[in-house]
């Protein structure tokens, strides 16, 4: 007979993220629910569903004391278990919750006040050290003005017996905000993507639905919980499951990448995520010999691979790197999602190897979608992002005529289903003009009354699967051709021994009516010592004419750290391309013409 916990996991009984821990601490409250690991590899603290259903409750009362139940509230935390226990008492005290980084740098400051002036709040939730550390370093700051932070840890401490008296009676609807996720774009007043109870459940059951969480299951996650990758694979998918997750802090990741792939193997983790980046580091990791106490990898079923577009080449390194250590090429998950669908929206095959498209360069960049030999000369592979699952539906449109395009065909990619989010908060036009597109047939009348999430992204569908080409706002258009920026930094990237993956940003600029393109890559001393700059910029701009016959006007080198980047790693170029503009970049040596 199906149990309470199976009608929750087949969908035939939906239930809120807090009703949903509310019925685990009942029937399994002993269960570990989180782990944290200090330093990336001690798992000092835990939490067990009753540990953290009590924990909800004492910060929904602390919260529904002070008047803000209903209402919206800034979270900035660091990873950590506080996150979790007021992420699921803000849900269950009705408070939209809106996550942000804790602050390192003055921008984080600035990023702060600007997303709780766009929630409409002046509410900062956060725990006791990062508020001490904040007074300490940014407490005169005008941007602090107004705000009242508030540490939740010391509260439910001192307040515990009156927060119990003050917890809600009643639940959260499917319908009400559970989140509100803030996207990561660094130009303009940053814009909160409304996340429903029902969109996490559908996102939820979407994600199981491709690479099932067996009750057996563990989830080992670095990546930031205020982001919407991390939140739905680190938070929410293992409660939504009944699984264990194990989170450490990102800066864990990244002074030693290795670290991850140790705690799956000690833990027997079998899901994990992360954006492309983090595979090539771990590869690097790998051939450069420091990967030797990783362990066994045979547990990981579904390595979920969410950058866009996913490397193929970094795939095949990453396969081959772990291989020895029992990775299955088949664990490998390419997938695509964004904040405004939740998360995911298509993913492959768990059961498959990954599979990409080798396609002419030549016709790429004439927006044309011509399969070539693998390997052949100026081919470039589209790695497959995979399907979608019934209930969502993946098209392509041409974005000037709201037309759909046909098979094989690049486009916008549009996306409607239950995952889609309910807009952007206070933002009416915004959310009609992204979050209410329909699509119209040949004459100019519309197709059907189905609305669909316009995406900003390109791609097109093969042999039924989606593979994303890039973000349409990046496209490099010159003499009528496309041209991928992913691909021209790929292109900088191994041009010469010191440079980084990830570590490049192409784009064009307006200079006096004229179109220039520039290219920024971040060298390490290696590099420079090797090549010197000036011969270093041209070793870039040669590879790039070889490979793509186009002619950069400015090759600029900086140093590590310098290009901007969203909180999962991914470089902003339009940010990047407003401190080009600006003069703001920190030059290793003052950019000029370099021609091949």
């Amino acid at each position: 007979m199906p149990t309470d916990l199976d009608r929750v996991r087949t969908g035939d009984e939906a239930l809120p993220l807090p009703e949903l821990l509310r019925l685990r601490a009942r029937l399994r409250p002993d269960d570990t629910a989180y782990v944290f690991l200090h330093n990336g590899e001690d798992p000092q603290d835990h939490l067990t569903y009753a540990e953290l259903d009590a924990a909800a409750d004492v910060r929904a009362g602390l919260l529904t004391a002070r008047g803000l139940g209903g209402r919206r509230a800034v979270l900035m935390y660091p990873s950590g278990l506080e996150f979790v226990r007021t992420l699921l008492g803000c849900m269950r005290a009705k408070v939209a919750a809106a996550p942000v980084q804790a602050p390192r740098r003055l921008k984080d400051v600035e990023r702060i006040r600007r997303v709780a002036r766009d929630a409409g709040t002046t509410t900062v939730l956060t725990e006791t050290s990062v508020l001490r550390e904040l007074e300490d370093r940014f407490g005169d700051l005008e941007d602090l003005l107004g705000l009242t932070v508030l540490d939740t840890d010391a509260l439910a401490v001192a307040e515990a017996g009156a927060a119990a008296a003050a917890v809600p009676d009643s639940a959260p609807g499917l319908d009400d905000i559970a989140l509100l996720q803030y996207t990561s774009g660094s130009t303009g007043d940053p814009k909160g993507v409304i996340v429903t109870h029902a969109n996490f459940l559908a996102n939820a059951a979407e994600t199981d639905a491709l690479w099932p969480c067996a009750p057996e299951g563990t989830v080992v996650n670095w990546l930031p919980l205020f982001h919407d990758m991390g939140m739905l694979f680190g938070v929410v998918m293992p409660l939504w499951a009944g699984i264990p997750s194990y989170l450490m802090a990102p800066a864990a990741f990244i002074r030693r990448p290795a670290r991850w792939l140790e705690a799956i193997a000690r833990f027997r983790g079998t899901h994990a995520a992360a954006p492309s980046f983090a595979y090539e580091l771990c590869a690097r990791e790998a051939a450069e010999g420091r990967t030797g106490q990783v362990g066994d990898l045979s547990s990981w079923r579904v390595a979920a691979n969410g950058a866009e577009p996913v490397r193929w080449h970094v795939i095949r390194e990453f396969t081959e790197a772990f291989a020895p250590h029992g990775f299955a090429p088949r664990a490998m998950c390419p997938g695509y999602g964004l904040a405004e669908n939740t998360l995911k929206a298509t993913g492959g095959d768990q059961e498959r190897e990954p599979t990409s498209v080798w396609l002419s360069g030549a016709a790429l960049r004439e927006g044309r979608v011509e399969t070539v030999g693998v390997g052949e000369p100026g081919a470039v592979p589209i790695t497959s992002s995979g399907r979608t699952v019934p209930g969502t539906e993946v098209r392509i449109v041409d974005p000037g005529t709201s037309r759909a395009c046909a098979p094989d065909t690049i486009g916008e990619i549009w996306i409607s289903g239950p995952c889609v989010a309910a807009g952007y908060w206070g933002r009416p036009e915004a959310t009609e003009e992204t979050f209410r597109a329909r699509v119209r047939n040949a004459d100019g009348s519309l197709e059907d009354e189905r609305t669909y999430l316009r995406t900003g992204d390109i791609g097109f569908l093969h042999a039924g699967e989606l593979h994303v080409a890039g973000r349409l706002k990046d496209l490099i258009i010159h003499q009528g051709r496309n041209y991928y920026p992913q691909d021209i930094e790929l292109t900088a990237e191994g041009s010469a021994e010191g440079l980084h993956p990830n570590c490049a940003a192409a784009f064009a600029v307006e200079d006096l009516g004229k179109e220039r393109f520039v290219i920024v890559v971040e060298a390490d001393g290696r590099a420079v010592r090797a090549h010197g700059t000036q011969g270093l910029r041209e070793r870039i701009a040669r590879a790039i004419h070889e490979h793509h016959r186009l002619r950069f006007d400015a090759v600029v080198l900086v140093r590590r750290g310098a290009i901007p980047k969203t909180s999962s790693g991914k470089v902003q170029r339009r940010a990047c391309r407003t401190l080009y503009e600006n003069g703001d970049l920190p030059d290793l040596a003052a950019p000029s013409a370099v021609r091949p």
